[in-house]
């Protein structure tokens, strides 16, 4: 029975390069010498730095560029609203990556596909969206559903099989 996945990942290596690749840009930008701007990464947690609150959105303006460029799509990052505080008068903003569907936004898929009415079966598989059906051109008319109707945040449709 053929069946394809939807899961919603982000290749934690291209976030290191688009992080080094920012920092370097920042380091080298005649409007942040002798500023304290960075990034920092730990695992998929992201925290700017900056000496105030309009270096840190040009830093984060910087760091965005870097991550399309690399092919990581910004609907996955959390910006946190306010900055913080650090030390003096620095200030920082942490970036969370989203990696993984969760749970509400799966149970969103699963609906829109029972609503479409298409013989196929998605159920919930962790942090993925497993869709079976009897035909290819079915699963293949629930991927075009899918790409059409939810844009809120990044999908990759993986582990097509026959």
């Amino acid at each position: 029975m053929p069946s394809f996945d939807i899961v919603s990942e982000v290749d934690k290596q291209e976030i290191r390069n688009a992080v080094d690749q920012a920092n370097k840009e920042v380091a080298n930008r005649f409007d942040f010498k002798g500023s304290d701007a960075r990034v920092e990464q730990a695992d998929y947690v992201l925290t700017v730095f900056a000496d105030d609150d309009f270096k840190l959105d040009q830093v984060q303006e910087v760091l965005n560029g870097k991550l399309v460029k690399r092919g990581v799509d910004i609907r996955c990052l959390d910006v946190a609203e306010k900055s913080e505080k650090v030390s003096g008068n620095k200030v920082k903003r942490e970036v969370k990556v989203k990696n993984g569907i969760e749970s509400e936004q799966a149970k969103k898929i699963v609906k829109l596909i029972k609503d479409a009415k298409l013989k196929v079966t998605a159920s919930i598989q962790g942090e993925a969206v497993r869709v079976s059906g009897a035909k290819r051109d079915t699963l293949q008319e629930c991927i075009a559903l899918v790409k059409k109707s939810i844009t809120e945040f990044p999908l990759q449709f993986q582990n097509f099989r026959d």
